[in-house]
């Protein structure tokens, strides 16, 4: 009865279960921390070693693949490197970027590559926005028109190359045998032209792009939301005005994160131009990473080709610095 009424008189403020501080079914158990109190030393530093080990497998392969190779073409391109094992390589400082500075070869497959680059992006662009909006709406056999556009986009560079080949051939190709069927003439030599190699090479990289940037374009008609368009159409605006007032403000960051991205794509090309002209006729197609490989492994002119990567990747610098300070300022708009 004692302990009975002990219990009953506690006041509120007492643990039941005992003493605070004893392991009580009401107080602290032993060992145990303030509300509050910083965790066991070196918590925090096993945490960072344990995120480290986890990143470790998919930070190494870019370590080992990207960046590696990087810096020792960076380290290259100061020296005279060529093949062959009877020539030592020797530091020469900025004489290979001198000698590019003169070489109006670069220059012009550098012009080149910028109009190839804007050729492709531009066009590929606008038929992928124009290919969205149609496939964004309720159309019968969709999902089949869906599969079909994407088809460009799962083949690789060098079967596109090899197929478009095939379409261009002067004897036997589809487009030359059309060109005959409706009476217009008998057909070229459309990849060995020097007036049409530039354009057939950039309608086969528009043809090759076009489906990854519709696929960008229409995830983000799909994320427009319906209710603002049917107000828009409640309020008399018409197809052209809801475009511009509804639909092209909600792609907006997407088009110009895709469209930045291929530019630099399209100006880093190697595989498709390879495979259809390897830089003919006469350069007309050859572009910077044509120009620098067939110095590296026709010439073996290794840190000549060093410096023109490195001039390569600084424009792609420049490119990536100003679409970044684009977007930044446009959030801070926002």
């Amino acid at each position: 009865m004692t302990s009975v009424t002990a219990v009953q008189q506690s006041g509120p403020d007492e643990p039941r279960g005992g003493r605070p501080g004893r392991g009580g079914r009401g107080g602290s158990p032993p060992g145990s921390r303030r509300p509050g109190a910083s965790g066991p030393p070196g918590g925090k530093a096993f945490e960072d070693r344990a995120a480290w080990f986890l990143v470790l497998p998919a930070l190494l392969p870019i370590l080992v693949l990207s960046v590696g190779p990087l810096l020792y073409g960076i380290a290259l391109a100061f020296t005279d490197a060529q093949s062959g094992r009877t020539h030592s390589t020797q530091w020469i400082g900025t004489l290979n970027f001198q000698d590019l500075l003169h070489d109006t070869l670069f220059w012009d497959s550098f012009r080149i590559g910028l109009i190839w680059a804007a050729g492709v992006t531009i066009p590929q662009f606008l038929l992928a926005l124009g290919l969205a909006l149609l496939l964004n709406q309720n159309l019968r056999m969709r999902w089949l028109a869906r599969a079909l556009a994407i088809i460009p986009w799962a083949m690789p560079e060098v079967v596109v190359g090899i197929m478009w080949r095939l379409v261009y051939n002067p004897d036997a190709g589809i487009l030359n045998e059309t060109v005959r069927d409706l009476g217009l003439g008998d057909g070229r030599d459309w990849l060995t032209g020097l007036a049409t190699a530039l354009p057939a090479v950039i309608l086969v990289g528009v043809w090759a792009g076009m489906p990854q940037t519709t696929v960008a374009l229409l995830a983000g008609l799909q994320n427009t939301p319906r209710e603002l368009h049917e107000a828009a159409a409640l309020d008399g605006a018409g197809a052209w005005r809801r475009f511009r007032t509804v639909t092209w403000p909600a792609i907006k960051p997407i088009a110009l994160a895709i469209s930045a991205l291929n530019l630099i794509w399209n100006f880093n090309s190697f595989a498709l131009v390879y495979v259809l002209t390897s830089g003919g006729p006469g350069g007309r197609t050859r572009l910077p990473m044509l120009f620098a490989y067939e110095e590296a492994f026709r010439y073996g002119q290794f840190g000549y080709a060093a410096a023109m990567g490195c001039v390569m990747v600084a424009v792609i610098s420049v490119l990536l610095a100003l679409y970044l300070v684009g977007r930044l300022r446009g959030g801070e708009d926002r």
